[in-house]
């Protein structure tokens, strides 16, 4: 099992890095207090974005977060992808790294997606098997994150907070507490978020994340929420966010905006709300 070190983030909000705010966050960033970074964006070998980055580091902490892992694949993790990963987080020495609990790789092929997995004894064992080889060479914690959830397998065992319950007990990772996702997976399951938050493994959380999402209906004509980072936060998730943050205290809180990324006046006024949030339990 891993040691895990204490995280170094600061309990403050922090964004999502987009190459086209970079001046606007070098002039004046506040209130925003540290950055995330996809790591599959910085696995080059130069150039103008690891020039930035290298400009970014020196004034903010800065969270690392995968997407092309596939910590849940049936499959062996890529040793090259890790071998990438692993020069990136030596070189930029991040204050956070995380993954999410998804798979998005079949044999030789990469789906731009990140899938879901059944919550089975067979499955935490291959995904506490993979997180441990990350820890083990990153030499770092990793955080794992919640996925958003559009159906529920039937052959699953446990619920999804003892699922990642049970992977924190085996590997020492912490989690990465999405609860614009919570939201997402509970009106699309029908379960309450509330609830869930209730059975969270809260202790182990080192970052809380915030994001847009987009609505639709299925086929039924029953709500279906679309997890795509294009938007605002919207007020039913600013108030789970509150629920959580009573009950697990201050954490680091990021704000993703990933598509349709607006100008940086607009997303400075999400990470304002962020630090309104957090203000409340000073």
């Amino acid at each position: 099992m891993f040691d895990a070190s204490q995280n170094t983030l600061p309990t403050l909000p922090g964004v999502g890095y987009k190459p086209q705010h970079f001046a606007d966050i070098m002039d004046d960033p506040a209130p925003v207090g540290w950055l995330e970074i996809h790591a599959e964006n910085y696995m080059g070998g130069g150039g103008r974005p690891l020039a930035q980055l290298r400009a970014l580091s020196e004034k903010f902490p800065i969270s690392v977060h995968g997407v092309g892992l596939s910590i849940g694949g049936e499959g062996p993790l890529d040793a090259d992808h890790l071998a990438r990963l692993k020069t990136l987080c030596d070189w930029l020495d991040p204050a956070s790294f995380s993954e999410h609990l998804a798979w998005s790789t079949h044999d030789a092929h990469f789906l731009n997606d990140l899938l879901p997995l059944p919550y089975t004894e067979s499955t935490v064992a291959r995904v506490a098997a993979h997180i441990n080889q990350v820890q083990d060479l990153l030499g770092r914690q990793m955080l794992l994150e919640n996925p958003s959830s559009y159906l529920a397998f039937a052959e699953s065992e446990m619920t999804e907070t003892d699922f990642l319950r049970e992977v924190v007990r085996r590997t020492g990772c912490g989690l990465l507490l999405d609860v614009n996702n919570v939201f997402v997976s509970a009106t699309n399951l029908g379960y309450s978020p509330q609830g869930y938050i209730d059975d969270y493994p809260l202790s182990a959380v080192g970052e809380i994340h915030l994001g847009g999402h987009d609505e639709d209906e299925d086929e039924h004509g029953a709500p279906l929420l679309i997890d795509s980072h294009g938007r605002e936060v919207v007020d039913p998730v600013w108030a789970l966010l509150d629920y959580t943050l009573a009950k697990s205290g201050p954490r680091p809180l990021l704000v993703e905006w990933d598509t349709d990324v607006p100008d940086w006046p607009v997303l400075a006024a999400e990470a304002q709300r962020a630090d309104a949030a957090l203000s409340v339990l000073a």
